[in-house]
């Protein structure tokens, strides 16, 4: 088997998301896991913290880790993905557990959570809750408009966390993902749609690696694994190739 991966979702969204990724990554011999982070699909109960949803990812990663073969002084690392929420909670993971880290792939999150436009967001969230079905019908609405037949698919099979967006707003003021990124010492990809409007700041993220590069998928909007799931698979097994090649090539020591 080559290296795991571990897939984290966005706000709203839950595992399923990574359907087509998961498919196609164990097709080409890699393990993957989709996890649910607090408050979203399986775990909609769950209040959702940022502490508690780098405790999911570092759950998944030691779950991912724990069959790999190694070598005595090898440690054992896979590939963690995250998009948008994911991409946040995967970089903090990354920067606060590395021991299990050997690529960080940040998608769809290149703007700071600043805390003026966290609070602006709150209030517009807070009004979408208040309706009768509680934004039901707008969210699916924007699924059905913005999302091909399949990826519309994939993201509702696990439901949607229509009471998760306060919450995680507020949690996301806890997130420094330019100081995080900094103390990540493994490679980063920073990946986004060409038409997303979060990579306003792509080339300050890049920046703050200390392994770092860009990847902008064309016609592709926040949603990049899903409007281009193939472009975005790809990036991912390209990713691996490279992590592979490095490890082969790298002697092996524990940290």
């Amino acid at each position: 088997m080559g290296m795991p991966v571990v897939l984290v979702h966005g706000l709203r969204t839950s595992r399923t998301m990574w359907r087509y990724q998961v498919e196609a990554l164990e097709r080409a011999g890699h393990r993957a896991i989709a996890v649910d982070l607090p408050g979203h699909g399986a775990r909609l109960d769950e209040p959702f913290t940022l502490d508690a949803a780098v405790e999911t990812v570092r759950g998944a990663l030691a779950e991912a880790v724990a069959t790999v073969a190694a070598a005595p002084d090898e440690v054992p690392r896979a590939l963690l993905v995250g998009l948008s929420l994911g991409g946040y909670t995967a970089i903090a993971t990354a920067a606060r557990h590395p021991q299990h880290v050997a690529g960080l792939v940040a998608a769809s999150c290149s703007t700071r959570p600043a805390s003026a436009v966290l609070s602006t967001w709150g209030v517009a969230a807070r009004g979408i809750g208040a309706l009768p079905d509680r934004g039901a019908r707008l969210n699916q609405s924007l699924v059905d408009r913005t999302l091909p037949a399949a990826g519309a698919a994939d993201v509702g099979a696990g439901g949607y966390a229509l009471d998760a967006t306060v919450p995680v707003l507020r949690a996301m003021r806890e997130a420094h993902p330019l100081d995080d990124l900094a103390r990540v010492e493994a490679p980063v990809w920073i990946v986004n749609g060409s038409l997303d409007h979060f990579r306003g700041e792509e080339r300050r993220f890049v920046g703050a690696c200390r392994d770092g590069r860009l990847v902008v998928v064309p016609r592709a909007t926040h949603l990049v694994s899903l409007v281009q799931p193939v472009r975005f698979t790809r990036v991912l097994l390209e990713a691996l190739d490279e992590l592979e090649a490095n490890r082969s090539s790298t002697p092996s020591r524990a940290n």
